[in-house]
């Protein structure tokens, strides 16, 4: 029984956590409203924590992330993986523009064999769910994976798997708007 009562302990800390600063930005529900924040709701618990404890080294930068991560303990980060990883995502966006979402379909299924692009869900998976090392991208808003991969092409985000600085420098600027909004209409 202790070991249930250190989950519910966790929970509730991270909980208090959660409506104390991160729904600011996140939401309660790891919704997040504004296209510039991720919506965290179903990432993986070990992805978030990692994010956080990079965040606090300062090996992924972030004048926003920071300092909200500074005072967090490791327990506590797991604690708020495990909150948002246990949450429901929805995705954001609704088709728009078939044929972006066609492109975007394309380079997140098959990459692009003329540029040597790899396609997205061969590390992230056909639906785009991730892994508890890669992160979920289903559901995620267009404009922060927008920004996330220019931040991965300008050497600008350095924390995750180098590959990514590879895969980032091939994508063209429709490509990247095309993956993006494909990648919202997945759940």
């Amino acid at each position: 029984m202790p070991v249930l009562a250190d989950a519910k302990a966790d929970q509730a800390r991270a909980e208090e956590i959660v409506s104390g600063r991160c729904f600011l930005c996140h939401g309660m529900e790891g919704e997040s409203a504004s296209p510039v924040f991720p919506r965290l709701a179903g990432q993986h618990a070990e992805y978030l924590a990692r994010q956080l404890a990079d965040f606090k080294s300062g090996k992924r930068k972030s004048d926003t992330m920071k300092p909200q991560s500074e005072e967090l303990t490791p327990a506590e980060m797991k604690a708020l993986g495990a909150f948002f990883a246990n949450k429901k995502a929805t995705p954001t966006n609704r088709p728009r523009d078939i044929e972006i979402l066609a492109v975007g379909r394309y380079i997140f299924s098959q990459g692009n064999s003329f540029s040597g692009l790899p396609s997205c869900a061969s590390c992230h998976g056909a639906k785009g769910l991730g892994t508890p090392l890669l992160p979920r991208l289903a559901g995620q808003h267009p404009r922060y994976i927008e920004d996330q991969l220019r931040q991965f092409n300008k050497r600008e985000r350095t924390n995750d798997n180098a590959v990514m600085h590879t895969v980032a420098s091939k994508l063209s600027e429709l490509e990247t708007h095309a993956v993006a909004e494909y990648i919202a209409t997945l759940d």
